[in-house]
């Protein structure tokens, strides 16, 4: 089974890039120095961030659709990312060197299935996952934390 990672779309947490950090604060974002890695995972580039970057710490509704599934949760962004992280069939070192939840929705936000897995069995897990018929996309989130790191799609 063929399937797509991708990351967040820059475009929303663009508004956000060089804001004071009083300013941040009035939309309940904080700007924080990288000073470790791994530790901060972006969710546009899928990456770890390097020491020195600044990452911005917001709310995000990773899952939308009017269902009992409806979530949104703290993320980071690197301030400044640009370009979404999209590849197929590969699974970004961010995701493979974490324990992950990977959670499998129906076209109507409804959760069918979920497992938890980390390193090269994320793969086979995906495929399993997507033999279902009905699983629309996956969510991958990192399960320590319980944040949202990424969505998967068919191919």
């Amino acid at each position: 089974m063929s399937f797509r990672i991708t990351g967040l779309d820059p475009q929303p947490f663009r508004r956000f890039y060089g804001l004071s950090n009083e300013a941040l604060a009035t939309h309940g974002v904080r700007r924080m120095p990288v000073d470790s890695s791994p530790g901060f995972p972006d969710r546009i580039e899928l990456r770890d961030l390097d020491i020195g970057e600044n990452v911005l710490l917001l709310n995000y509704m990773h899952q939308p659709a009017d269902s009992p599934y409806r979530s949104c949760h703290a993320i980071f962004v690197r301030e400044g990312a640009e370009t979404a992280f999209d590849v197929t069939n590969e699974v970004p070192d961010v995701i493979r060197r974490r324990l992950i939840s990977l959670r499998a929705f129906a076209w109507d936000g409804d959760m069918l299935d979920a497992d938890i897995s980390e390193g090269e069995k994320i793969k086979p897990i995906i495929s399993r996952l997507f033999d279902n018929p009905y699983v629309s996309y996956i969510h991958a989130h990192y399960a320590k934390r319980g944040c949202y790191a990424a969505r998967i799609t068919r191919d």
